[in-house]
């Protein structure tokens, strides 16, 4: 990311690499691969991807994903939804969305002030471009404010998708 020049960026669209997660997708969805996948993982301990980390098996009957800008409908993202018989969208609450985005920075080493600049500065611009794609979502999933964790509520409102 410093390389890039994108470190005061991390976290939006184009600091994924958008194009090789579509081409994972695609591999997945082939009908028949007879050999293991593996897919990246994200170690935030050293703030950076890991190839290779999650093994897919042949076998895998559903695989579930998750990402930010799986409805972004521009630049390589584009052909990420098509791949993707559905998503959901989770909504949490706000305040406890930005409580639980600036814990996560202290926990991994930033002072409380410059995780809350982070989160109001670089989070605040990727969350509402994020919120922009909630109408392509073919469920949208309340998620209750449970500390620590997230956990769907026992309802959930189905959104019509554009």
């Amino acid at each position: 990311m410093d390389r890039l020049g994108r470190r005061d960026r991390k976290g939006a669209p184009d600091t994924f690499d958008a194009a090789g997660y579509a081409a994972l997708l695609r591999r997945l969805r082939e009908e028949e691969y007879d050999e293991v996948v593996y897919a990246p993982g994200f170690e935030r301990v050293l703030e950076q991807p890991v190839a290779g980390a999650v093994p897919v098996p042949p076998a895998a009957r559903l695989v579930v994903t998750e990402g930010n800008y799986l409805l972004l409908g521009t630049g390589a993202w584009a052909r990420v939804r098509p791949l993707l018989d559905e998503v959901w969208f989770c909504v949490l609450d706000e305040e406890e969305r930005l409580r639980r985005l600036i814990a996560r920075h202290v926990e991994f080493g930033k002072s409380p002030e410059e995780a809350a600049a982070w989160v109001g500065r670089s989070d605040r611009r990727n969350a509402e471009l994020v919120a922009s794609t909630r109408g392509a979502a073919d469920l949208v999933v309340p998620v209750s404010a449970v500390p620590g964790r997230s956990r769907p509520a026992e309802s959930a409102d189905r959104d019509a998708a554009p």
